[in-house]
């Protein structure tokens, strides 16, 4: 059963794996992004999402952001180890831990994601595709209810397909 989605937003970022230590966006949204976007809408284990197409509908423009990052993390080895001893300091002081790094965001997105869902075997008796799609609709009309995940203006359901801008 297919649904169409429109997303949108100020920023993205679709992180390049090859690039290690500066976060570098894809051109584009990437097939498993839109995959887990839709999952953190609705998911259930007797369904899986197969994407099928992902409209771009904005220009491609990306934005260079800076922030300060702190370099280090505490370990659960050192928290067991002050907890069972009853001293020591958990902290990390930022001052002296904190580096700075470059990541190079999309801008001023807009996708429009067409996917369907295959039933799994994992699908009670009861689950069939009828109710699954019922659920996904509410939930894509009324965002609020999708747990919080995505604020009202940057998701929305689609019915027709986007008209293409040159």
């Amino acid at each position: 059963m297919p649904i169409s989605l429109e997303v949108w937003g100020d920023y993205a970022l679709f992180t390049r794996p090859e690039m290690k230590v500066e976060r570098v966006s894809y051109d584009v949204m990437t097939p498993s992004a839109a995959r887990g976007l839709i999952e953190a809408i609705y998911w259930h284990p007797g369904l899986r999402w197969v994407i099928d197409c992902i409209y771009v509908c904005a220009p491609i423009r990306f934005t260079n952001l800076r922030r300060n990052e702190v370099k280090s993390t505490l370990s659960a080895r050192s928290v067991r180890t002050v907890m069972e001893r009853g001293t020591g300091e958990l902290y990390l002081c930022t001052a002296n831990d904190i580096q700075q790094r470059a990541a190079l965001l999309l801008r001023d997105v807009h996708y429009v994601i067409e996917a369907h869902f295959d039933v799994t075997d994992k699908a009670a008796p009861g689950d069939n595709p009828g109710k699954f799609q019922d659920i996904v609709k509410r939930r894509i009309l009324s965002p609020a209810s999708a747990a919080g995940n995505f604020p009202p203006s940057s998701v929305g359901a689609r019915s027709r397909r986007p008209v293409r801008r040159s």
